[in-house]
């Protein structure tokens, strides 16, 4: 049986991409503060618990089908978010006013957890051959996830703080660059 650190281990690896995102968010949402990084974490946790446990109940029957395309989905969206990020930034730079959004839509939220959690799917998916307590597994993802989203909204607020003009620019980079890591991890087998 999977030791409990052995699961606080694989809840860390898979909530640093939310960690990364709550970073980014942090950094370029003007008005950022503990109440959306508790909405963000609830929403990074929840997708981070409720993953793995739709993996394992799927199991080895579609696992090549998950694996085969994660990587691109969550690019995809990560892509899209970062994308407009960048545009709206560089719009601003060339003079044109745009309202930046004071907190976190419902659809972004949603689009951004689950290109954060899809590798928390095939994990539940792997969980399903190996003698893990799965609901237990799946509490502590979520648990490290909601409080690494926290902790990263927070610390992206302080560094926003700093570099207020081109926050939301290096936010939408930032995005880009994880969708990026996932891709080239995924195809280049590691």
């Amino acid at each position: 049986m999977i030791a409990l650190i052995e699961i606080f281990l694989i809840a860390v690896s898979l909530a640093l991409d939310a960690f990364a995102v709550s970073v980014s968010s942090g950094i370029s949402i003007p008005g950022f503060g503990g109440r959306q990084a508790v909405k963000m974490g609830l929403w990074f946790g929840g997708f981070q618990f409720g993953m793995p446990l739709i993996g394992w109940l799927l199991g080895s029957s579609v696992s090549q089908y998950i694996e085969a395309m994660d990587h691109w989905v969550a690019f995809a969206l990560l892509a899209i978010i970062g994308g407009r990020m960048v545009w709206g930034a560089l719009r601003q730079g060339a003079g044109e006013e745009e309202e930046a959004p004071s907190d976190l839509s419902a659809k972004r939220l949603c689009m951004l957890a689950i290109a954060t959690s899809i590798d928390a799917l095939a994990v539940g998916v792997s969980m399903a051959f190996m003698n893990v307590p799965v609901l237990l597994s799946a509490v502590v993802i979520g648990v490290v996830a909601f409080v690494l989203s926290v902790v990263g909204g927070m610390v992206g607020k302080r560094l926003g703080a700093l570099f207020q003009r081109r926050a939301e620019l290096v936010g939408g980079l930032v995005l880009i660059g994880i969708g990026l890591k996932i891709v080239i991890e995924h195809t280049m087998g590691g």
